[in-house]
């Protein structure tokens, strides 16, 4: 069955590329659009015009290359006009074609906006959002509110994309997606990343690559796609820097601070960012369960209700250094480091009834718990470039190294109605960790004649876990070691990778392929001890991940465009999932691991119709196989929660963005979507069969006040939904925000307000337990007010984008 998506793809691929080639006739005139550097000017737009009155021909984007083409041309005089925002617009003299015979031009160089063109001299502005065969562009400069703000409150402007008061991201409504840095893993978990995110100021950034199907040259894993942030690279000698720092007040106060530094001196650029994160937050968790009988009779019930107040203090640095040298040679290297440490003082309130409704006893449990981490890793990269048309050669090498550990006490007192104490116990553990992870990859692009590219590429990653769960009987103060909890877990994995990626254009037809094959091996080891023998697993997979993207332009200017996509992707388990452990919350409540738990495969099939880059229309069909999620089942009056393999989703989802502006001061961004979740498979209370349908959807609105004044007005809201088990309630939230340029719009204050209407309140049922049944509600410290500074000093940073370097991002994703 694998082999026919495949097999599919290779029929289409080759009966379209014979009717693009039956197609393409007529002149052609070809060229490219370069800096001063002789660098690629990216998405530069280029116009084609007949000279004799300046009718527009066809225009449209250059590609990474910065390469052009106009085919099946009449002969005629013609002229080429190139723009592209923050430099000069290019007007070419008449170019004739005649005989149709192909016309190649020399490289077209523009000029930055400051200097002087003997040509036209109108600044273009980029849109906002750029459409491309594989990915949707987002360009950070063309919203002037973006000025002064951070990487994160960028990402919350962005359509499709979410992001909560901890600092979660989804994409789509999708959490997991892996978020990159110039194609740079970010060597950090997700609360780390968005403290990461907040200190990375905007003006740093170019754009952000939207890919819900990435194409070959990523890793496969990965359901929620890739979001890439691309930043801005500073070719001007001398010293830039950011300083930034925001105090919030929601419960509890919360702080950071921030530094992004950049030194170039010849031949060599320094770079670094520093930033320290001390948050305090506040949870409330209500659990209601009913225990029933074989007639669905309720026999008991229990309220769970916990408090969380975890402290964090984050301290995490990234700095390299790039040498050019030559001017075809870039060797690099990068260093992050993250250190972390949080305690937590969680009390649980548990309330048994009986049958009858009434109290039959209190459990009362404390927990503490002290935690610490540290990640450590180096990133060595090289490129080369043979020529200027972009032959290029590409390395890297990574290692990372995580350790953690923590520390929990959970002392359990059972009291009667009458308050009379029945039993008291008391538990200590210590969870030590480490994670090493090694990778190293290779990627090479290759142009080819006739607008075509060909990239191939290889990668192999190894991976070693080691996990230790030490329990402890506490007795009137003397520890005795619990080994009927206690055990450790090793895990070694090996991926091997390569792919191959082909693109053409043929006039109005663009076309993308891409084949990655990967080899997944892992071996899972649980000692055992003194009362419990141990056990091991063994994974060995070999699986195809087909690629495609088709595009036409359904007119010459290249304004209205059609896209069709398919892409198969793998969702393997975090490493973490596969450990056996058992991890506990109070007497009714326990994590566990899962070692037996398989990876799932997504097949994804896209339409999308866009126009200008201001609407886009998307239907999306996505099948899965061996789906993960979160399951909860019954063990007694325990409920355990672990990751499983709930059976098959199919997903089917109709997405509309658009961005516009109402007027000069108001521009507006919105996305929604409707889509229906179905899961079906073997349950624990036999065939899981749940479906609803979802509408989502969020917005922002940006408010030029004055040349130093602007607001902004955002939210998003989710009417609820089917999630495996889980089926969630509405939830929604409103954000507003106003800021102000001073110091010679070098410095920026910033006052937000987030969750005005503290709104935000994850609900909903649990459903499939054995004879049981359950709900949830959550009331989070979302409700928060937050002032900014941020103050930039030094000399401005250019607009060419650093080089994209690192491997080892979905092996890291993975490991927290």
């Amino acid at each position: 069955m694998k082999l026919i998506p495949i097999l599919f793809l290779a029929l289409f691929t080759l009966l379209l590329f014979n009717f693009a080639n039956a197609q393409t006739t007529g002149g052609k005139i070809s060229g490219s659009v370069l800096d001063e550097a002789k660098k690629p000017l990216d998405g530069a737009t280029v116009i084609l015009l007949i000279a004799k009155d300046s009718t527009v021909v066809s225009s449209q984007l250059v590609n990474r290359d910065g390469r052009f083409a106009f085919e099946n041309l009449n002969d005629n005089t013609y002229l080429i006009k190139a723009t592209y925002i923050g430099y000069k617009n290019y007007l070419s003299t008449n170019v004739v074609l005649s005989g149709q015979k192909p016309v190649v031009l020399p490289a077209f160089v523009l000029s930055p906006a400051g200097k002087t063109l003997n040509a036209v001299s109108v600044t273009a502005q980029k849109s906002f959002i750029q459409q491309k065969i594989d990915r949707t562009v987002v360009n950070v400069g063309a919203l002037i509110s973006n000025t002064g703000t951070n990487a994160l409150e960028v990402l919350q402007k962005t359509p499709g994309v979410q992001v909560d008061a901890d600092g979660n991201i989804t994409f789509k409504g999708k959490s997991g997606v892996m978020v990159m840095i110039d194609d740079k893993p970010t060597y950090l978990s997700a609360a780390n990343l968005a403290t990461y995110l907040r200190s990375l100021p905007a003006s740093s950034l170019d754009q952000i690559e939207l890919m819900d199907n990435p194409p070959a040259k990523y890793d496969a894993a990965g359901n929620a796609g890739v979001i890439n942030i691309k930043t801005k690279k500073n070719t001007i000698k001398g010293f830039h820097a950011v300083l930034g720092g925001n105090y919030s007040q929601g419960f509890y106060a919360r702080n950071s601070e921030n530094a992004n530094l950049n030194y170039r001196i010849d031949k060599v650029n320094l770079f670094a960012n520093i930033a320290y994160d001390e948050q305090r937050s506040w949870r409330r968790l209500e659990i209601d369960r009913d225990y029933l009988d074989a007639n669905g009779n309720t026999t008991s019930s229990l309220k769970d209700i916990s408090y969380f107040r975890p402290t964090n203090y984050n301290t995490n640095i990234k700095a390299g250094m790039d040498f050019y040298a030559s001017p075809k040679t870039t060797w690099g290297i990068v260093y992050s480091g993250d250190i972390s440490r949080d305690h937590d003082n969680s009390p649980v309130y548990s309330l048994l009834y009986g049958q009858n409704g009434g109290l039959d006893s209190t459990i009362t449990t404390l927990n503490t718990s002290k935690n610490k981490f540290s990640s450590n890793g180096i990133n060595l990269n090289y490129t080369h470039k043979f020529d200027s048309v972009g032959r290029e050669l590409t390395f890297d090498l990574d290692y990372i190294r995580d350790v953690s550990g923590g520390n929990q006490l959970f002392m359990n007192n059972t009291y009667l109605p009458d308050g009379a104490l029945t039993n008291s116990t008391t538990l200590s553990d210590d969870l030590p960790s480490t994670i090493n992870i090694y990778s190293a990859k290779a990627d090479y692009a290759h142009p080819l004649k006739g607008k075509a590219k060909l990239e191939a590429g290889v990668k192999t990653s190894y991976v070693n876990t080691d996990n230790a769960a030490n329990y402890f009987n506490v007795v009137d103060g003397v520890s005795s070691i619990d080994y009927t909890k206690t055990n450790r877990f090793l895990y070694k994995e090996n991926i091997n990778a390569a792919y191959v990626n082909f693109n053409k254009n043929f006039g109005r037809f663009s076309l993308q392929t891409g084949l990655r094959l990967e080899n997944t091996n892992g071996d899972g080891h649980q000692l055992g001890n003194a009362e419990r023998a141990d056990s091991s697993f063994i994974n060995h997979y070999t699986d195809l991940f087909p690629t495609a993207y088709f595009s036409y332009n359904l007119d010459t200017a290249g304004h209205n465009v059609l896209v069709a996509s398919y892409g198969r992707r793998i969702g393997r388990p975090n490493y973490g999932s596969l450990n056996p452990f058992t991890f506990f919350v109070d007497e009714f409540t326990y994590f566990s691991g899962n070692p037996f738990l398989r990876p799932q495969f997504t097949d994804n099939y896209k339409l999308a119709y866009s126009f200008r880059s201001l609407f886009t229309v998307a239907l999306a069909y996505n099948y899965t196989i061996d789906v993960q999620g979160e399951t909860i089942h019954r063990s007694g009056d325990v409920f355990i929660s672990t990751q499983g393999n709930i059976g098959q989703q199919k997903t089917l989802d109709f997405s509309v963005t658009t961005n516009f502006q109402p007027t000069k001061w108001w521009t507006v961004n919105l996305y929604a979507e409707v889509y229906n979740n179905t899961y079906q498979g073997a349950f624990y209370t036999g065939y899981l069969n749940q479906s609803e349908v979802t509408f989502s959807g969020n917005g922002n609105n940006q408010f030029t006040i004055s040349p130093t004044w602007s607001a902004e007005l955002s939210g998003f809201f989710d009417s609820g939904g089917t999630y495996g088990q889980f089926v969630t309630l509405p939830k929604g939230m409103l954000n507003a925000a106003i800021q102000k340029k001073i110091l010679n719009n070098k410095g920026t204050i910033k006052l937000t307000m987030r969750d005005m209407l503290h709104t935000f309140s994850p609900s909903g049922t649990i459903t499939n337990i054995v004879d049981a049944r359950a709900s949830f509600h959550n009331t989070l410290d979302t409700q928060v007010a937050t002032l900014a500074f941020t103050y930039s000093f030094g000399k401005t940073t250019n607009t060419p984008q650093k080089r994209e370097t690192g491997g080892a991002e979905s092996e890291q994703n993975r490991a927290h």
